[in-house]
């Protein structure tokens, strides 16, 4: 009799497997990334994939998938669509998915459509110069912008809207100045924005700590000044705050995950403690700097209530830079 139950018990529990909702560990591990192969999304996926495994929280190998289309709005549709209730998956998600969402774009469906589970990483936004600007401090340049902004063009790796552009808004803000008026430069990616710095072509680059710190280190640019709460480690440990200049400016761009909204409490008390329990361990810290990612840990409620407070945030920016 007891054998006959522990079968059934055990076909049980294959079944519901086999239907996407995992028991315990995840019985097919997937991070699915909103992108094409070799940017943000999936690199979230990656440090994902080899932290849970190198830490042994799961004991086979993730699956990463992509799958691109409105900078992750396409994975969003499809979670919240065809797979809110599978265990096995989280989603690779970031700050931009926060302001996305903010401004509609992901179609019919809020910050409330999934579950946000974690974020294991962050990077900042910085404000940069040629190397041989005369602004050599953030105050030298929110003045000479406050001054005269039509001589101002600032190059940002994203449209209109995107976050570069609502970095260099944070910028004519603090100038007195709409940001909506800005002489602003869409460009294809942080590497644009070095190249027409470099060239002359624009006179700021709105960019990321992570990206731009190799050629502040060399010397072809200067970053003025890093949004973050306090100095960063490492090469920018010299690099001042925008807030040790007196400016209120944080631009945190953390990297994270959501699961679908009905995946179960089980399913997702299981994935939050198998980071909480990697994100303390050495390989994790390896993994995190080899991405060029800083520390900024985020788990469960605090980090749900983290997503909620920042899409209200960026309504409010984006109403303010009259988007």
């Amino acid at each position: 009799m007891i054998r006959f139950l522990t079968k059934m018990v055990a076909g049980a529990a294959l079944a519901m497997t086999a239907c996407g909702i995992a028991l315990a560990e995840p019985a097919k591990p997937e991070c699915l990334a909103g992108a094409k192969p070799g940017g943000g999304f999936d690199l979230t996926c990656r440090l994902a994939a080899n932290t849970l495994l190198t830490t042994k929280q799961i004991s086979q190998p993730m699956a990463v998938t992509y799958m691109e289309g409105g900078v992750g709005a396409v994975a969003y549709n499809h979670v919240v669509g065809k797979r809110a209730k599978d265990g096995n998956l989280i989603t690779a998600a970031s700050s931009g998915s926060a302001l996305l969402i903010a401004q509609g774009k992901f179609g019919q469906y809020d910050e409330n459509a999934v579950r946000w589970l974690g974020a294991l990483g962050a990077d900042y936004g910085v404000l940069v110069v040629n190397a041989g600007s005369p602004y050599k401090t953030l105050k030298d340049l929110v003045d000479a912008y406050k001054a005269d902004p039509s001589s101002f063009a600032i190059g940002g790796g994203g449209a209109v809207g995107s976050q570069d552009w609502m970095k260099a808004s944070l910028l004519a803000k603090a100038a007195g100045q709409e940001p909506k008026k800005m002489h602003y430069a869409a460009l294809e990616g942080g590497g644009a924005v070095l190249t027409a710095l470099e060239g002359g072509h624009v006179q700021v680059g709105s960019g990321d700590a992570a990206e731009m710190v190799k050629h502040h280190v060399a010397g072809k640019i200067r970053i003025l000044a890093v949004m973050a709460p306090q100095r960063l480690p490492g090469e920018l440990a010299e690099v001042p705050t925008a807030r040790e200049q007196g400016f209120d400016i944080d631009w945190p761009i953390w990297r994270g995950y959501y699961v679908g909204k009905d995946v179960s409490d089980a399913d997702y008390d299981w994935w939050a403690k198998a980071f909480e329990t990697a994100s303390k361990t050495p390989e994790f810290a390896k993994e995190r700097e080899e991405r060029g990612l800083f520390e900024f840990t985020m788990i469960g409620k605090p980090f749900e209530d983290r997503v909620k407070a920042d899409v209200v945030r960026f309504k409010q920016l984006a109403k303010e830079a009259g988007m």
